[in-house]
């Protein structure tokens, strides 16, 4: 399994980073992003903190490899391309967006914003509309199909949207606890039950697969 959204106590998680990769590790996790929260007066310290461990825990251990990333979270929309900026040019590996998740107050405009930003992924984007869905083909943003109770209700629209345009997806449990993390079994009935086609879910891990690659090498 590999899950690009996941949060530690450095946001509102509850494990601390090393004790959440050695779960992660331990319930089968080849690959695992810290997502924590982020918005203008935390991004500096999560940047900073976040690359840091990572990159200590990819030179010591091989157990599971870890990406160090940022989840913009109810940020303005006039912020989005900033922030996504200053957190590239500051560690983080890979950006996502807090997006319009139905069960969350996000500002409108939000998924649009981080689709124009060209984030890496637009987390639990609602009930993003058909053009949103066509941009983010064009500007390489992947859409999150979710696992995490809540924000995984709109998951059958949003895959619809992404196969209209041949959008591309990624599925992750925006995992607060280890209790969250699951299996690649579980993942897969994630997907089937979105909609997505069986013979369609390979190509979602492969999505996964390559961004590991691409930020990690």
């Amino acid at each position: 399994m590999i899950d690009l959204h996941t949060h530690t106590l450095l946001s509102d998680g509850e494990l601390t980073p090393a004790e959440h990769i050695r779960r992660a590790a331990v319930a089968g996790y080849r690959a695992i992003a810290i997502t924590d929260h982020a918005d203008s007066s935390s991004i500096q310290f999560l940047c900073k903190e976040i690359s840091a461990f990572a990159k200590k825990m990819n030179r010591l251990q091989t157990d599971i490899a870890v990406i160090a990333g940022i989840e913009l979270t109810h940020v303005l929309p006039e912020e989005i391309k900033e922030l996504t900026e200053y957190a590239r040019g500051n560690g983080a590996g890979i950006v996502l967006v807090h997006g319009e998740t139905i069960v969350e107050p996000v500002r409108a405009g939000t998924n649009r914003a981080a689709i124009l930003a060209k984030v890496d992924i637009l987390a639990h984007p609602g009930l993003i509309t058909p053009e949103e869905g066509k941009l983010a083909l064009e500007n390489g943003v992947f859409l999150e199909i979710t696992s995490k109770k809540g924000h995984s209700l709109t998951n059958g629209h949003v895959a619809k949207i992404a196969a209209a345009f041949g959008t591309r997806m990624v599925v992750d449990t925006d995992s607060h606890s280890h209790n969250d993390f699951i299996s690649k079994s579980l993942a897969e009935k994630v997907l089937l039950g979105a909609g997505i086609l069986e013979k369609e879910t390979n190509g979602v891990f492969q999505n996964s697969k390559e961004i590991v690659k691409r930020v990690l090498g």
